[in-house]
């Protein structure tokens, strides 16, 4: 059974992200939600968020699913729109700041 869950326009920078979704991939969810609880990185916790959620609508699929037995199958993470704001400067001049955001596809599997 594949189970999918999304988390559109997170406010933090995909190349962020994705650092700590490597560490995930693969595993089973269990240790990924292990992982995460120790990862001192700020995005840890929408993937932790994203991870209970997948598990929470594969159980809501099927009722005979255990949540020790899902498999992190894929995360992909994925640039999304990006903001872009100005900082004024001297001298009448301005420079511009991209407050990027990141779209995340988690898919996980019956072992």
């Amino acid at each position: 059974m594949i189970v999918k869950a999304k988390l559109k326009y997170l406010r933090t920078s995909p190349r962020k992200v994705k650092s700590v979704a490597d560490l995930i991939e693969g595993k089973g969810v269990d240790e990924a939600l292990a992982i995460l609880k120790f990862v001192q990185k700020s995005s840890s916790k929408p993937l932790l968020k994203l991870i209970n959620s997948a598990v929470s609508n594969a159980t809501q699929k099927d009722k005979k699913i255990d949540a020790d037995d899902l498999l992190v199958k894929s995360i992909i993470v994925t640039a999304g729109p990006t903001l872009k704001r100005w900082l004024p400067r001297s001298m009448g001049r301005a420079n511009r700041i991209l407050k990027r955001t990141t779209h995340i596809t988690l898919v996980l599997i019956d072992k």
